[in-house]
């Protein structure tokens, strides 16, 4: 087990922990993320082409933003599901992320900027998600080189439930799934997470009002809203899926992965030792940060070759 005093000490040397306190209501919460963007953030690697774009999303257009890489694989493309809890996120504090993504893999990323809780509470952000993925097999993206046959869905957090979802609502159209650090579930947690789980990007107070504001009394147990909780995952897409050490979600994660192998899913897992929940946006101040892009990236591209 790691040194708990290591990360402390990172939290607050970082600033990280500043940005996120005290105030957690979601105003607050966009505000420090958004903030923190260009504070812990460095350049990534250039692309070839790098527009932001509209899609058809479920109650309108839709922002979203295509990164093609240079030298980009044939048709390959990746859709993107920002994290931030279902309420915060957007695509410019996912920018670096998705941009070193898609020149380390690449593969051809298109980031959705779906909409977020409170003010569109669940199912709005799926309803986003499925309305982005059939504009991309309606070829909506084509003009940019995505092949409707070459999709893959990836995301983090709150993005990678939504990529879990699509994955499995679409068997057998989807390529690959990249799940970072995914939030698969929303049911209460009876078992009690060690101290070192609790960062300030992702606690248990966070994850109920996750609960709260984006369900909004919903049923938890939807399988669009806790893909964990689907019994059949055969014939879903092979996944990828990259677990941090200090997060509340890596027992689920590594559940999940394990489900997906027995279920016979060509299914890997990483994890990332000394690691918290979002430390894929923090490549100034997380030595873990490029290492692991880089490790994503890899597993993406390889999927296509």
């Amino acid at each position: 087990m790691s040194d708990t005093n290591v990360l402390d000490k990172w939290l607050d040397d970082s600033g990280v922990r500043e940005l996120f306190s005290p105030q957690r209501t979601t105003k607050a919460m966009r505000d420090a993320l958004e903030r923190a963007s260009t504070i812990i953030e460095i350049a990534p690697p250039p692309v070839e082409l790098c527009e932001d774009i509209t899609l058809p999303g479920a109650a309108g257009p839709m922002a979203a933003r295509v990164y093609r890489p240079y030298d980009a694989l044939d048709g390959a493309g990746l859709i993107y599901f920002h994290g931030g809890g279902f309420m915060v996120g957007s695509l410019d504090t996912h920018h670096a992320l998705c941009q070193r993504l898609a020149a380390v893999s690449g593969v051809r990323v298109c980031a959705v900027d779906y909409r977020l809780a409170p003010e569109h509470p669940f199912p709005a952000a799926v309803d986003d998600a499925d309305a982005a993925l059939a504009a991309a097999f309606d070829g909506a993206l084509e003009a940019y080189g995505f092949a409707p046959s070459r999709l893959s869905v990836g995301g983090d957090s709150a993005g990678g439930n939504l990529a879990a979802g699509l994955a499995q609502r679409l068997r057998g159209r989807i390529v690959f799934q990249l799940l970072i650090y995914p939030l698969l579930q929303l049911a209460a947690v009876k078992k009690p997470r060690p101290r070192w789980q609790e960062g300030p990007i992702l606690s248990q107070l966070i994850l109920e009002d996750i609960v709260k504001l984006y369900l909004a009394g919903a049923d938890v147990s939807d399988l669009r809203a806790s893909p964990l909780f689907e019994n059949d995952l055969r014939g879903v897409a092979p996944a990828h899926i990259l677990a941090a050490e200090f997060d509340p979600l890596m027992e689920e994660d590594r559940a999940y992965a394990d489900r997906l192998s027995a279920s016979g899913v060509p299914a890997s897992f990483k994890l990332w030792n000394g690691a918290p929940h979002g430390f894929l946006n923090m490549s100034r101040i997380a030595p873990a940060c490029i290492p692991a892009i880089e490790h994503a990236g890899r597993a993406l591209g390889h999927a296509y070759k």
